[in-house]
């Protein structure tokens, strides 16, 4: 894998609608394309730069495509259209694809600024190239198949404040989950928190009653004795185990 270096010829390619809509779903602002293209060049030699954008008939649209040119972008774009079923629809997949292949051989370093899957098979083409592929985006809306191919990738997550205009901490609080989900770690199953017990209720207590414990297996408890049917089990008992000589202590109960 190539790395970065001062002699590199570098051709930057700006999927603007990509970035522009995921930092206003992400962030709910906008992107800085001036330091995007700051970033993306790295002190290396820019040959182009273009940004790919669809008119979308608003008003202030215009101030817009001024703000990229002077952000030193080349703009091309692309007029939205309306089927007969009203859907509206406009992508430059295709025009960003050709011109990467068609510039290939005069650059050392491509850099792709979208998270879109799609380009995924046009940076390995690029690679075939002898072209170093790098990739530009926010990490949550990138793919993974367009991650994996590219030799370097710059995550704008990583530093929102240097990528967004007007960013403050309390924007990427708002447009984060209030509830994150619990982190789950590869190769271990998600930790499952026990369902609140209740605590039993103790038993009713009479006063001047006696309760038997409850065991597992809910044997009756035996039923209370007489003092003196006790006391005659006891005498029996000892008469069972108590040599001739020892009787007179039977006595002591009070028998004859």
């Amino acid at each position: 894998m190539s790395t970065k270096n001062p002699d590199q010829r570098v051709g930057i390619f700006i999927d603007v609608q990509n970035l522009y809509y995921s930092a206003r779903a992400l962030y709910g602002t906008k992107v800085n394309f001036g330091e995007i293209v700051r970033t993306a060049t790295a002190g290396r030699k820019l040959v182009r730069a273009i940004a790919y954008a669809v008119k979308a008939e608003m008003p202030e649209e215009q101030s817009f495509f001024d703000a990229l040119e002077k952000a030193g972008l080349e703009v091309k774009t692309k007029d939205l259209q309306t089927f007969v079923s009203g859907q509206k629809k406009a992508d430059w997949d295709v025009g960003i694809a050709v011109d990467i292949l068609n510039m290939a051989p005069k650059l050392d370093a491509i850099v792709l600024c979208s998270g879109d899957g799609d380009f995924q098979i046009l940076m390995h083409q690029a690679k075939t190239e002898g072209c170093r592929a790098e990739v530009m985006s926010f990490g949550r809306s990138t793919s993974a198949k367009l991650i994996e191919e590219a030799d370097d990738v710059i995550d704008m997550d990583a530093e929102p404040e240097r990528y967004l205009l007007n960013y403050t901490k309390q924007q990427t609080t708002n447009n984060k989950q209030s509830t994150p989900p619990p982190a789950v770690i590869p190769g271990r199953k998600p930790e499952i928190q026990p369902a609140p017990s209740t605590p039993e209720k103790p038993a009713a207590v009479t006063p001047g009653k006696i309760t038997p414990a409850t065991t597992p297996n809910k044997i009756a408890p035996a039923k209370p004795q007489s003092l003196g049917a006790l006391e005659g089990e006891i005498i029996d008992a000892i008469n069972k185990d108590t040599k001739p000589e020892q009787s007179k202590r039977r006595r002591f109960f009070g028998k004859s």
